[in-house]
């Protein structure tokens, strides 16, 4: 998987896999959350935007009443509040910090998935991604 689109639509799918209840809705929230991210983080500019700070704390509004797993719902706490700086880095870190939650609440696909937005997310500020 190289494209990050890929990743997320992996996400949705692996949704559609689980039956209703915690796992489920965490991987609904585990995919808001890294979309949000790898957009922030993906934006160019170093200037961060007031649009990008309320749309984080919309999503952090909207992924709240969730049931998730626990370990997981930690790891979105943390990736939450580094995304509240709107910043690029910010959103890596985020991504980043997803990956052992995400793999440990829903599997390995779930956690390659996050793994495969962060690489992206780091190439492209790297500026190694063609």
């Amino acid at each position: 998987m190289t494209d990050p689109r890929e990743a997320l639509a992996s996400l949705l799918t692996l949704q559609e896999g689980f039956e209703r209840g915690p796992k489920r809705e965490g991987t609904f929230a585990l995919w808001l959350v890294a979309r949000v991210a790898f957009q922030i983080g993906s934006a160019s500019g170093g200037e961060v935007d007031r649009a990008e700070k309320r749309r984080v704390a919309l999503l952090d509004r909207r992924v709240a009443p969730l049931a998730v797993p626990r370990p997981l719902a930690r790891g979105l706490a943390t990736a939450l509040g580094h995304l509240r700086d709107a910043t690029p880095a910010g959103a890596r870190i985020a991504l980043s910090q997803l990956v052992a939650p995400a793999r440990d609440a829903l599997g390995p696909a779930a956690g390659e998935a996050v793994a495969q937005l962060a690489r992206a997310l780091h190439d492209a500020q790297l500026g190694t991604q063609p």
